[in-house]
Protein backbone atom coordinates (compact mmCIF):
# COMPACT_ATOMS: atom_id res chain seq x y z
CA UNK A 1 0.00 0.00 0.00
CA UNK A 2 0.89 3.64 -0.18
CA UNK A 3 0.36 4.60 3.43
CA UNK A 4 0.50 3.04 6.88
CA UNK A 5 -1.53 -0.16 6.84
CA UNK A 6 -0.76 -2.07 10.00
CA UNK A 7 1.94 -4.69 10.36
CA UNK A 8 2.84 -5.06 6.66
CA UNK A 9 3.88 -1.51 5.86
CA UNK A 10 5.39 0.75 8.48
CA UNK A 11 5.77 3.82 6.29
CA UNK A 12 4.04 6.92 7.66
CA UNK A 13 0.80 7.87 5.90
CA UNK A 14 1.42 9.96 2.78
CA UNK A 15 -0.20 13.34 2.60
CA UNK A 16 -0.53 15.42 -0.55
CA UNK A 17 2.49 16.53 -2.52
CA UNK A 18 4.79 18.68 -0.49
CA UNK A 19 6.98 21.00 -2.48
CA UNK A 20 9.47 23.24 -0.76
CA UNK A 21 11.30 26.11 -2.38
CA UNK A 22 14.34 27.24 -0.47
CA UNK A 23 15.01 30.90 -1.15
CA UNK A 24 18.22 32.63 -0.24
CA UNK A 25 18.76 36.32 0.34
CA UNK A 26 20.00 36.91 -3.21
CA UNK A 27 16.88 35.52 -4.90
CA UNK A 28 13.99 37.38 -6.49
CA UNK A 29 10.63 35.61 -6.42
CA UNK A 30 7.94 36.41 -8.98
CA UNK A 31 4.33 35.33 -9.38
CA UNK A 32 3.52 33.59 -6.11
CA UNK A 33 -0.17 32.94 -5.69
CA UNK A 34 -2.40 30.63 -3.70
CA UNK A 35 -5.46 28.66 -4.73
CA UNK A 36 -7.14 26.99 -1.78
CA UNK A 37 -4.44 25.02 0.00
CA UNK A 38 -2.33 24.81 -3.18
CA UNK A 39 0.30 27.43 -3.76
CA UNK A 40 2.16 28.02 -6.98
CA UNK A 41 5.43 29.69 -7.77
CA UNK A 42 5.80 30.83 -11.35
CA UNK A 43 9.54 31.44 -11.37
CA UNK A 44 12.42 32.49 -9.15
CA UNK A 45 15.57 34.19 -10.35
CA UNK A 46 18.81 33.66 -8.50
CA UNK A 47 21.17 36.58 -8.71
CA UNK A 48 24.77 35.39 -8.85
CA UNK A 49 27.65 37.40 -7.44
CA UNK A 50 29.05 39.54 -10.26
CA UNK A 51 32.76 38.96 -9.88
CA UNK A 52 33.84 35.38 -9.25
CA UNK A 53 36.77 33.11 -10.17
CA UNK A 54 36.67 29.32 -10.29
CA UNK A 55 39.12 26.62 -11.37
CA UNK A 56 37.69 23.82 -13.52
CA UNK A 57 39.15 20.76 -15.21
CA UNK A 58 37.78 20.35 -18.73
CA UNK A 59 38.02 16.88 -20.25
CA UNK A 60 38.67 17.93 -23.84
CA UNK A 61 39.02 14.38 -25.12
CA UNK A 62 35.30 13.74 -24.83
CA UNK A 63 34.52 16.89 -26.82
CA UNK A 64 36.92 16.26 -29.71
CA UNK A 65 36.49 12.48 -29.94
CA UNK A 66 35.53 11.42 -33.50
CA UNK A 67 36.20 14.93 -34.85
CA UNK A 68 38.15 15.26 -38.11
CA UNK A 69 41.89 15.73 -37.47
CA UNK A 70 42.10 19.20 -38.98
CA UNK A 71 39.19 20.43 -36.87
CA UNK A 72 40.23 19.13 -33.44
CA UNK A 73 42.01 22.20 -32.03
CA UNK A 74 39.41 24.69 -33.36
CA UNK A 75 36.64 22.50 -31.93
CA UNK A 76 38.44 22.33 -28.56
CA UNK A 77 38.50 26.14 -28.41
CA UNK A 78 34.78 26.31 -29.26
CA UNK A 79 33.97 23.70 -26.61
CA UNK A 80 35.97 25.59 -23.97
CA UNK A 81 33.99 28.73 -24.83
CA UNK A 82 30.71 26.80 -24.63
CA UNK A 83 31.71 25.28 -21.27
CA UNK A 84 32.66 28.70 -19.87
CA UNK A 85 29.46 30.29 -21.13
CA UNK A 86 27.35 27.61 -19.45
CA UNK A 87 29.34 27.64 -16.20
CA UNK A 88 29.42 31.42 -15.80
CA UNK A 89 26.19 32.43 -17.51
CA UNK A 90 27.71 34.98 -19.90
CA UNK A 91 27.59 35.00 -23.70
CA UNK A 92 30.82 37.00 -23.99
CA UNK A 93 33.71 34.56 -23.38
CA UNK A 94 37.36 35.50 -24.01
CA UNK A 95 40.17 32.96 -24.32
CA UNK A 96 43.56 33.93 -22.91
CA UNK A 97 46.54 33.74 -25.31
CA UNK A 98 48.40 31.29 -23.01
CA UNK A 99 45.45 28.88 -23.05
CA UNK A 100 45.22 29.14 -26.84
CA UNK A 101 48.95 28.37 -27.09
CA UNK A 102 48.54 25.36 -24.78
CA UNK A 103 45.65 23.92 -26.83
CA UNK A 104 47.60 24.35 -30.08
CA UNK A 105 50.98 23.31 -28.55
CA UNK A 106 50.85 19.78 -30.00
CA UNK A 107 49.39 20.81 -33.34
CA UNK A 108 45.89 20.82 -34.79
CA UNK A 109 45.19 17.13 -34.31
CA UNK A 110 46.82 16.19 -30.97
CA UNK A 111 44.76 18.24 -28.53
CA UNK A 112 45.65 17.70 -24.81
CA UNK A 113 43.21 15.28 -23.15
CA UNK A 114 42.49 17.56 -20.21
CA UNK A 115 43.06 21.18 -19.36
CA UNK A 116 42.77 23.05 -16.05
CA UNK A 117 41.25 26.49 -16.53
CA UNK A 118 40.40 29.48 -14.37
CA UNK A 119 37.10 31.09 -15.29
CA UNK A 120 36.79 34.68 -14.12
CA UNK A 121 33.59 36.68 -14.51
CA UNK A 122 34.32 40.40 -14.86
CA UNK A 123 32.39 43.60 -15.47
CA UNK A 124 32.49 45.06 -18.95
CA UNK A 125 34.06 48.54 -18.91
CA UNK A 126 32.84 49.15 -22.47
CA UNK A 127 29.66 51.21 -22.06
CA UNK A 128 28.05 50.27 -25.40
CA UNK A 129 28.56 46.52 -24.85
CA UNK A 130 25.48 44.30 -25.03
CA UNK A 131 26.49 42.22 -22.00
CA UNK A 132 27.43 43.90 -18.72
CA UNK A 133 29.57 40.88 -17.72
CA UNK A 134 32.13 38.79 -19.58
CA UNK A 135 34.17 35.69 -18.78
CA UNK A 136 37.92 35.37 -19.23
CA UNK A 137 39.34 31.83 -19.50
CA UNK A 138 42.96 31.38 -18.37
CA UNK A 139 45.21 28.33 -18.31
CA UNK A 140 46.25 26.92 -14.91
CA UNK A 141 49.31 24.69 -15.09
CA UNK A 142 49.11 21.49 -13.02
CA UNK A 143 51.43 18.50 -12.75
CA UNK A 144 48.59 15.97 -12.42
CA UNK A 145 44.81 16.04 -12.80
CA UNK A 146 44.28 13.35 -10.15
CA UNK A 147 41.83 14.31 -7.42
CA UNK A 148 41.29 17.88 -8.63
CA UNK A 149 37.85 19.38 -8.09
CA UNK A 150 36.19 22.66 -8.95
CA UNK A 151 37.49 25.36 -6.61
CA UNK A 152 36.40 28.93 -6.02
CA UNK A 153 39.44 31.22 -6.12
CA UNK A 154 39.69 34.45 -4.15
CA UNK A 155 40.48 37.03 -6.81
Amino acid sequence: GLGHDGKYNNKPPRQGRQRRLHLTSNCALFGHFSFGHFSFVLFAIMSKPDLVSRDYTIHLNKYVHKITFKKKAPRAIKEIKKFASKAMGTKDVRIDAQLNKFIWSRGVRSVPKRVRVRLTRKRNEDEEADEKLYTIVQHVEVTSFKGLETQTVDA
